[in-house]
């Protein structure tokens, strides 16, 4: 594992694969993806984590294009700060008015208000305007059954209407932005071992659609999924896990 003076974190997950973590906690993930002499990278974390994230792309050749996960504010917040270096930004075709919408990053879709726990409440709408680099332009798209890197790009809507997430079925690796949630994000702390859920309400699009996702996700008996926040899941029971967690 490499860590850098900011706090930024690099491991490598898989044959040419690295996941950059960082922010609070180490929470916020990015994924390095090996391509010819350089790196694709999937999803973008936060603002903070932009030196971090260049710095990484760098010592693994270059980043040579962005393929955000989806656009809320903890996934685009690098984006904007990398593209003015010259690299090129690329989402879902259903999610190119979120991320080049000036709205920190926090859609129209969304309702904080309702969360249950005060303090939450009343933390979150400050975190994502801490988290966010503001819109970023897209260059262009991928959809479902597109190649990027060597992995097969899959829709997974529901928390947003253009999440999708990584495939490569040779190691059965799914890089899956939130299209599975290993964490509370209400109290802001990972979820026990072998516990999964579908992103909280509040912040989801479509709650039902999302469900239906992660049973699509689990539906591919994945060996190993690599999520936005929170460590790898891998091992038994990874299946029921995902399974259990779409019926929440």
């Amino acid at each position: 594992m490499v860590k850098d003076a900011m706090g930024v974190t690099s491991e490598q997950i898989a044959t040419g694969v690295w996941r950059v973590s960082g922010d609070i906690r180490g929470g916020m993930n990015v994924y390095f993806i090996e391509d010819g002499d350089g790196v694709v990278q999937f999803d973008a974390g936060t603002k903070p984590m932009t030196a971090g994230i260049a710095r990484e792309g760098e010592r693994l050749g270059g980043i040579k294009r962005i393929v955000l996960g989806h656009a809320h504010s903890d996934h685009r917040g690098s984006a904007p700060g990398l593209a003015r270096k010259g690299i090129p930004v690329f989402c879902h075709p259903d999610e190119v008015s979120y991320a080049e919408a000036d709205n920190g990053g926090m859609p129209d879709y969304w309702n904080m208000e309702d969360i249950e726990l005060w303090w939450s409440r009343m933390l979150y709408p400050w975190l994502h305007r801490r988290w966010d680099g503001g819109p970023v332009e897209i260059e262009g798209t991928v959809s479902e059954g597109d190649s990027v890197a060597g992995f097969e790009v899959l829709h997974f809507p529901g928390h947003a209407p253009g999440l999708i997430g990584l495939w490569r079925e040779s190691d059965r690796l799914a890089l899956v932005s939130d299209t599975v949630y290993f964490i509370d994000s209400i109290r802001l702390k990972e979820l026990p071992p072998g516990e999964a859920t579908v992103p909280h309400p509040v912040f989801n699009q479509d709650t039902e659609q999302a469900r239906t996702s992660l049973r699509r996700l689990a539906s591919l008996n994945p060996a190993k999924v690599a999520a936005g926040h929170a460590e790898p899941f891998e091992g038994p029971g990874i299946v029921e896990a995902l399974q259990a967690g779409a019926e929440k």
